[in-house]
């Protein structure tokens, strides 16, 4: 999920959150020094340390419950990223579990089709006072910081905000990125891993607004709380985790739908 200007290949990427990456493989891929690689790196949201002679995200050596989680939600007014842009977004951010700070906001606009009005709530009127996609995304851009970028089907959420910030003259993102999706699967049995029907299911959010960032942030902290608490496996730094929510065997799901066969019953009672 690196973008295409992110100087390494997926190998040596895939060596840095696992073995480590040797000095010279790092040297041959670079135009800049070591020390302006890392610093760009950091810059871009990810530190890239060096331990015995090798180079390693630092994620690697970052106890999950030290470590700092983004949870992130966008609405946009198109899913294709040349001709949409987002027009809500929010975030989380928590640390062992708890909520340390916030970010929210609506982003101006001129144009939101009918259909995503009607699936949001959210109509061009409500964002004619609202911050630019510019200063919008330097500020969630601070506010992001080097956290792990979390949120529910994240390739979709993580590629949409870094193309917006390259949009505006900002770098791409180069956080380490966690499915929250993918974490449910492996941790959470469930009918379908759908945000709205976990809610429905395991009441992750008291008062949902589904389709409105923030309402959606919130039930995937309650979900990303609740897949921890249900791991069992012995993950010692974020890097573990990461690769768990991508590798570890996904669990069975039910054959059927509990929903409908509790409405099948009620139906039997009448």
């Amino acid at each position: 999920m690196l973008n295409k200007e992110f100087p390494l290949d997926k190998k040596s990427i895939s060596r840095l959150a696992t073995r480590g990456l040797p000095l010279e493989v790092l040297k041959s891929q670079i135009d800049e020094s070591i020390d302006m690689f890392i610093e760009i790196s950091r810059a871009q949201g990810i530190n890239i340390v060096k331990r015995q002679g090798y180079f390693y995200f630092d994620t690697k050596y970052i106890k999950i419950s030290d470590a700092e989680f983004c949870i992130v939600d966008i609405e946009t007014n198109g899913s294709k990223l040349e001709k949409h842009q987002i027009i809500e977004i929010a975030a989380l951010k928590i640390k062992n579990g708890k909520v340390i700070d916030s970010y929210e906001s609506l982003v101006f606009t001129k144009e939101i089709n009918p259909i995503i009005t009607e699936i949001t709530g959210i109509s061009v009127q409500d964002t004619v006072d609202a911050p630019s996609l510019e200063i919008v995304m330097k500020e969630f851009k601070l506010f992001l910081g080097d956290a792990i970028f979390v949120a529910h089907d994240v390739k979709f959420d993580y590629n949409f905000i870094s193309g917006s910030m390259q949009k505006v003259g900002l770098e791409a993102l180069l956080n380490r990125p966690l499915c929250s999706l993918s974490l449910a699967e492996r941790t959470i049995v469930s009918y379908r891993y759908a945000l709205s029907y976990l809610n429905d299911t395991f009441h992750l959010n008291p008062n949902p607004s589904h389709h409105r960032a923030m309402s959606d942030v919130i039930t995937t902290y309650g979900l990303f709380n609740l897949s921890m608490k249900n791991c069992k496996e012995s993950l010692n730094n974020v890097e573990d985790l990461i690769k768990f929510s991508r590798q570890a065997p996904r669990l069975k799901r039910p054959k059927f739908d509990p929903f409908l066969q509790e409405e099948e019953k009620e139906k039997e009672k009448l």
